[in-house]
């Protein structure tokens, strides 16, 4: 139907094969594209597969030219689309609630912590407001609630939000502090500031994991998800760019590692 960029575990009659199907690049439509949720059920299937609990097929789908079969088995549907046996889940919600309930292992990535829920759900909407807004006011109230995160963190004293192991709520807040690292930087000059040693510390680990290096678009695709957004076009040669990874850490690590 499309490229497939990565599959993770043995497919054999042991485990159940899930495909996850995930937007392509915006710019050569064949890598991983700047979705969100897709690149969220990407990390939370990754580290099912890891486990060996599941096989985990990822494919990617140029939504700016899908493929004939794409449109007839989905219509007009946007992926993440999850596919377990045939059977296809659409929706967001149902496929987070597929994975929890469902998928082998999965009910262990869904955890309860109410804190940290209503901690991370309200952050993206601050990013959008900062790239739209362009105001300092926007980006201070993003860097206070970046704060509220450090803080949290450092109260704690873990690897990750919940614990020393991942979670569901890991899978969602890193992708979108990697938004907020790429775009906000490219459109505003936003920074995390390097104050926040403990979220630095958070992200210096989520970056040694192949569940996220695995799962993460480039900067450009971040960058172009935005300008698309905007109705902004990418230069020539932004397109001809060879795809960068920004996974630095400004401060540390050795100042940082107390949590390991």
């Amino acid at each position: 139907m499309s490229d497939e960029i990565a599959e993770n575990g043995t497919a054999n009659g042991d485990v159940p094969e899930i495909e996850l199907i995930i937007k392509a690049s915006t710019i050569d439509g064949r890598r991983k594209g700047a979705c969100l949720f897709c690149q969220e059920y990407f990390m939370d299937l990754y580290l099912l597969a890891e486990l060996k609990t599941i096989s985990l097929k990822v494919t990617t789908v140029d939504m700016q030219k899908p493929p004939p079969d794409f449109r007839t088995n989905f219509e007009a549907t946007h992926p993440p689309i999850l596919i377990d046996n045939g059977l296809a889940i659409l929706e967001n919600e149902k496929i987070e609630r597929h994975i929890m309930k469902s998928v082998p292992g999965g009910h262990n990535l869904f955890v309860q912590d109410k804190e940290v829920a209503s901690l991370i759900e309200n952050l993206y909407s601050k990013l959008k407001l900062v790239l739209v807004r362009k105001d300092e006011q926007k980006s201070a109230a993003l860097r206070a609630h970046l704060g509220r995160i450090d803080a949290l963190l450092e109260r704690r004293a873990t690897r990750f939000l919940t614990g020393d192991t991942m979670c569901c709520f890991d899978c969602e807040l890193m992708p979108r502090l990697q938004h907020i690292r790429v775009a906000g930087k490219y459109f505003v000059d936003f920074e995390i500031p390097t104050s926040f040693r403990a979220l630095w510390r958070y992200m210096y680990h989520m970056y040694q994991l192949d569940a996220f290096t695995q799962s993460c678009p480039a900067d450009q695709d971040i960058i172009n998800h935005y300008k698309l957004q905007q109705a902004l076009k990418m230069k020539k040669h932004e397109e001809l760019e060879t795809p960068t990874f920004t996974t630095s850490i400004p401060i540390d690590v050795n100042d940082v590692s107390g949590a390991e």
